[in-house]
């Protein structure tokens, strides 16, 4: 049976474009009657307040989602809500010393940025680690480590990564792409690439759909999986939504949060008609209900490029785009 989930970080209100990538996630599943995840991510607790985290819930019921295990309602997987998993992740974290793929890093936020503003130190993840504190002797890492706590990074093989994605298809990355990335940062958080693995393994999650922003995270994490003897699931990238300006759509295009949406008394049914033409699953803009959508639905039909809306749409959402 297929498990998918969708995962938000409650550090903001629900913008239009995350709304669209859980209508197509919970499709995916409802479509093939399988067993759909709400889970909240809120691992970065400085980040995330628990006021979003209850309108994300509210919000996606607005628009007509269900799911079968959350944090409203329980389940076998329980809890659904990551700072409640913390010790699951601290055992992994063991396995992996274990294993030896992690080492510590002393690297300063200041040492971060330099890298990042060195040619070709960004990647879609972030600054590329050049693994500045990988070949540490054991004697300079005890004089650093008398100064400041490290962070965790895992040192990544050295070999590609290839893959096939059910959205984007054939995917390959070249081996050190992005750099060794961070597992535990050096205030104690458990980076998301860690804590996602660790509860999608836990969860029997076998499909992730997500947005596009996040492919360059699926070669860190099939490295995860590997590392810790994990089966990964199936990864569908689906393509962001831009703004009439090419620009990913954001709050300078108007307030297109569901919570603004709401508040202007718009239609849960305009809003899933628009996603649903946004993303080749319906022939126009109309109103419909998202469960109209299950039957039929097909992620071949999502286009294959990222997905411009265009003025006329954002007006609709009550969006002032003048």
């Amino acid at each position: 049976m297929k498990r998918g989930r969708f995962a938000p970080t409650p550090s903001g209100y629900m913008h239009i474009g995350n709304a669209r990538t859980a209508l197509l996630s919970w499709l995916q599943i409802r479509s093939a009657d399988g067993q759909f995840v709400l889970r909240i991510e809120d691992i970065d607790k400085p980040r995330s307040k628990p006021h979003y985290a209850k309108q994300a819930v509210d919000d996606l019921r607005w628009l007509g989602l269900d799911w079968d295990e959350g944090p409203d309602i329980g389940g076998d997987y329980a809890p659904y809500v990551q700072s409640e998993r913390e010790a699951s992740y601290e055992a992994a974290l063991v396995q992996l010393q274990e294993r030896e793929v992690l080492y510590p890093c002393y690297c300063s936020r200041a040492d971060l940025q330099a890298i990042a503003s060195a040619p070709h130190g960004l990647t879609a993840e972030g600054p590329a680690y050049p693994g500045s504190c990988r070949h540490l002797t054991a004697e300079e890492r005890a004089g650093r480590e008398a100064l400041k706590q490290p962070a965790l990074r895992f040192a990544l093989p050295d070999r590609p990564i290839a893959f096939h994605d059910e959205a984007a298809g054939e995917q390959s990355f070249p081996a050190g792409a992005g750099g060794d990335f961070v597992v535990k940062r050096a205030d104690g958080i458990i980076s998301y690439q860690l804590a996602v693995v660790v509860d999608d393994d836990a969860m029997g999650i076998t499909d992730v759909l997500r947005g596009w922003d996040l492919l360059d995270s699926t070669p860190r994490q099939l490295l995860l999986y590997e590392a810790l003897g994990m089966e990964p699931p199936r990864f569908a990238h689906v393509p962001l939504l831009l703004g009439p300006d090419g620009a990913r759509l954001a709050k300078r295009h108007g307030a297109v949060s569901l919570a603004s949406i709401r508040e202007r008394g718009i239609a849960p049914e305009l809003v899933v008609g628009l996603m649903a033409a946004w993303s080749g699953l319906h022939d126009r803009a109309e109103p419909i209900e998202a469960a109209e959508l299950v039957r039929g639905f097909d992620l071949c039909r999502v286009p294959r490029e990222p997905v411009v809306v265009d003025e006329a749409a954002l007006r609709m959402l009550g969006s002032d785009v003048s």
